[in-house]
């Protein structure tokens, strides 16, 4: 869940069929080609290395979400999606939707709340006396993505989960706290640590068939293309004023999700008729239980 209007993180509760589309030939940077249709693109992306510099190995088609798409935001908890939805967004411990476009949720720049344990301890970053940071709103230690040799390991256990959602039948990968380096006390992250790290998930996500997204951080979204990000998911972007400097990144490909009624409705005004929009409560609930709401720029 975003945190200021200057601030972008994400929503409440951490937790397949590709798209069928045309391939041609189109020039974009890195050396990727891709095409865009009504149902979303494919791409042919080069696998990049942690500078973002294109290497050598063969090309990977991904395929990005449809676009303008009825979406839910399911993080809480899966259920059935209601009618007119295409993409659904998952945490990687549920499954996918059969026939569905399903973005596979990880939380890849910070522990989830009480497992720094499951984290070697020198992977956790660390203050100037030696204590964990922690995203207080949230309860989650960061990880200490500073040195390339710290990032590669990470994204070891990151990749596994990712490796998880290629399994299960997942399209795309959604990376959460992309911004966490906003967060860290003293400049003890960067948004170039970010960006590499970045980096190696999106080649390892390349590298299994799936797009991956680019979590909020619009002050990074200027570099989407060399670090390798396929779309993006966005929190607020209406309520902050936000939607068309994401477009103009990002084109079409932007999935929105709005917790309040006037951030819907100042989204759906600007974009709903470009972009997939939906309005979800903070807890992003499961349908059937006490808080859910779910939301469209249609709903009247």
């Amino acid at each position: 869940m975003r945190k200021s209007p200057a601030d972008s993180s994400r929503a409440a509760v951490p937790r397949v069929v590709a798209v069928a589309v045309v391939l041609a030939t189109a020039s974009l940077t890195a050396g990727c080609s891709s095409t865009t249709t009504d149902t979303g693109t494919t791409s042919e992306t080069d696998t990049t290395t942690a500078t973002g510099s294109a290497s050598k190995a063969p090309r990977t088609k991904v395929s990005t979400p449809p676009v303008h798409a009825g979406v839910d935001y399911q993080l809480g908890g899966a259920y059935t999606p209601p009618k007119g939805v295409s993409v659904v967004s998952r945490d990687h411990t549920a499954s996918p939707d059969a026939g569905l476009y399903n973005i596979c949720y990880v939380n890849a720049f910070q522990a989830q709340p009480d497992a720094e344990q499951e984290w070697d301890a020198d992977l956790l970053l660390r203050d100037a006396s030696g204590k964990v940071v922690m995203d207080e709103d949230w309860g989650e230690a960061m990880l200490d993505i500073r040195t390339p040799a710290k990032r590669t390991r990470i994204a070891e256990k990151v990749d596994d989960w990712i490796d998880e959602c290629a399994d299960k039948g997942f399209d795309a990968v959604e990376p959460d706290n992309y911004d966490s380096y906003t967060r860290a006390p003293h400049g003890l992250l960067t948004a170039a640590d970010a960006e590499a790290f970045q980096t190696l998930l999106a080649r390892h996500a390349h590298s299994r068939h799936l797009a991956i997204a680019q979590k909020n951080t619009l002050e990074l979204a200027k570099d989407r293309k060399r670090v390798g990000l396929d779309f993006a998911v966005v929190e607020e972007c209406g309520q902050y004023d936000e939607c068309g400097s994401y477009a103009d990144a990002f084109g079409d490909h932007v999935i929105v999700v709005e917790y309040t009624e006037k951030g819907l409705r100042k989204a759906c005004a600007g974009w709903g008729d470009r972009i997939s929009v939906v309005r979800r409560d903070l807890d992003v609930t499961p349908a059937g239980h006490d808080g859910y709401l779910r939301e469209t720029c249609d709903r009247h």
